[in-house]
């Protein structure tokens, strides 16, 4: 025979209701698809691991791709950032490893969040991939330095990490500005906002080319 416990005078039931499963709305099922979608579309590039074992009075610290076939998961991470050779790749992983160490020891999910950045500018040369390994890199300091500019503790401390994340966003700015000029080949474009035609004139439709101070091939 089960003994059931009185309920304590003024103690509400408990609540038997099986709860429901939760039904995602139309925008988020719209968001999760086109993410997904997003994520199918990308190079497949295999992010890294890092492990770090103690010998004596020193760390070691090992970074390997993650992949079944490592050889394989290389080759896909040169082809994700338009590598040429093996020694770019390295290189580059090297700088982001850099970029990514925590005191003696690297951080393995800011290593991969720097890559994830490379990967995500889709460069198409080594050019483009070198500028976005510095991207990846300034981001981090930038980060870092507000992290530190919240932990600030005076006000000399405070004006010196302001000034230090103020230099690394304008930096970051201008590697964004650089990269656009790069993929744009330097070209210029004049956009046109208002086109008045005087009575008796007329108005051109398309491109209009020629040279510094109006004249034309024919001098």
């Amino acid at each position: 025979m089960a003994v059931v416990p009185m309920r304590k005078k003024g103690q509400a039931a408990e609540s038997t209701a099986i709860a429901k499963p939760y039904e995602p709305t139309a925008q988020e099922l719209k968001a999760k698809a086109a993410y997904i979608k997003r994520r199918e579309a990308r190079t497949p590039a295999p992010s890294m691991k890092v492990a770090t074992t103690r010998k004596g009075n020193t760390l070691d610290v090992a970074i390997t791709v993650d992949h079944p076939e490592p050889v394989l998961g290389y080759e896909l991470i040169s082809a994700a950032i338009a590598g040429e050779c093996g020694d770019f790749t390295r290189g580059t992983l090297e700088a982001l490893t850099m970029a990514s160490q925590k005191g003696k020891t690297v951080d393995e999910g800011l290593m991969n969040y720097a890559l994830a950045m490379v990967y995500g500018l889709h460069p198409k040369d080594q050019l483009e991939a070198t500028l976005a390994t510095q991207m990846a890199a300034v981001q981090i300091a930038t980060m870092k330095a507000a992290a530190c500019l919240g932990a600030s503790k005076t006000t000399q401390a405070m004006e010196a990490h302001e000034r230090m994340l103020n230099r690394l966003a304008r930096t970051f700015a201008a590697q964004i500005e650089a990269l656009k000029r790069y993929r744009s080949k330097g070209e210029q474009r004049v956009y046109v906002e208002r086109v008045n035609v005087e009575k008796g004139g007329q108005a051109i439709v398309g491109n209009v080319g020629g040279r510094v101070g109006g004249q034309d091939e024919n001098g």
